[in-house]
């Protein structure tokens, strides 16, 4: 499943998604003294009105969302026999980071969810997971039956993966210690057919961009510091490491025909693996009262903190970055290649 290419709307919608996740588990930790995510306060026993509300309401939501997503995704494709795609070795795996973006956000928010209607940690931890997982890897399903899709191995591995981590963290320390984050340059792209290449693979505008190039996303894994040794201050001080990718015109390669039928070949320019390593910020550990503020920093959250970075890439260049956010950057290489 080519996740946030071909399917720009929903994607959008998985986006909106996991942003009102971060609001109402924000709201959700204020609406009672009892619950606290910060402080894991919960409480001691099955709360049924809770439960039923967390259960309905986060299948309801589901149900919408993927109903509306149906109706985008396959319109009035006919389905037919179920087939599997090889699609582990396109886009350089940048759309794999997706798959494992999304899950890993919608296990941490059915957990505490589910420690909200007060579930003990291992249940709520193994239901989360199994949640995360299932939500998106049930979309394999249809795709295996739609001709020009097809089900990925590749994409259920990578879901599997992010609801793993999210799990994995709860059950080991009842708390969130790596993160997932995410980052966005606006690529120049040169006029001529490659300017006219990504605005027919990533959109025109910022909006489009923002959710669908692969060539201005950076996925990062961030780890807070202070969560495994707290003689580590300030308590809120991450590191992390991320990964992107630049050159991409293609899925396997930078060979296509455009729409009136002229074949392009640009395998002169290299895909490469990008590599970066920043410091970064949990910003639910940053100490604050108001709950807007808390709401904020919530859905910041899933935002790798504007910093500088040292990118190394596969085409043999290191890369300084005095500001690694959005286009407020001035790289300075070391042996750049031409």
């Amino acid at each position: 499943m080519n996740f946030l290419l071909n399917r720009p709307f929903p994607k959008s919608v998985f986006t909106v998604f996991i942003l009102l996740c971060h609001v109402v588990v924000v709201l959700a930790q204020d609406s009672t003294k009892n619950f606290s995510v910060l402080r894991n306060q919960y409480p001691e026993h099955i709360n049924k009105k809770r439960l039923t509300a967390v259960t309905v309401g986060g299948l309801a939501t589901y149900s919408a969302i993927m109903t509306g997503v149906g109706f985008a995704w396959y319109g009035q494709d006919k389905l037919g026999k179920f087939r599997w795609f090889a699609d582990e070795k396109e886009w350089l795996q940048i759309d794999k980071t997706g798959h494992f973006f999304a899950p890993y956000f919608i296990t941490n928010w059915s957990y505490y969810m589910l420690r909200w209607s007060g579930m003990k940690n291992t249940p709520a931890a193994l239901t989360a997971g199994a949640f995360g997982f299932l939500s998106l890897s049930i979309i394999e399903i249809p795709d295996g039956m739609v001709p020009k899709y097809g089900a990925s191995w590749s994409d259920i591995v990578f879901n599997f993966a992010g609801a793993a981590l999210s799990t994995a963290q709860f059950l080991a320390w009842q708390e969130q210690r790596i993160t997932t984050k995410y980052s966005f340059h606006i690529v120049n792209y040169p006029p001529g057919e490659l300017r006219n290449r990504a605005n027919e693979l990533y959109g025109k505008n910022f909006g489009e961009r923002i959710l669908k190039d692969y060539n201005g996303v950076t996925m990062w894994l961030s780890f807070n510091l202070h969560s495994f040794n707290h003689r580590i201050q300030p308590a809120w001080l991450n590191v992390a490491f991320g990964y992107a990718a630049g050159n991409l015109y293609g899925g396997f390669e930078n060979k296509w025909t455009d729409k009136n039928g002229v074949f392009h070949d640009r395998s002169d320019l290299k895909r490469y693996r990008r590599f970066f390593i920043s410091v970064d910020a949990d910003y639910t550990r940053f100490k604050v009262k108001s709950k807007a503020g808390k709401i904020i920093l919530g859905i910041l959250n899933i935002v790798k903190l504007p910093m500088p970075a040292i990118e190394f890439n596969t085409l043999g260049e290191v890369v300084i970055h005095p500001m690694y956010f959005l286009n407020f950057n001035a790289p300075l290489y070391i042996n750049k290649k031409q």
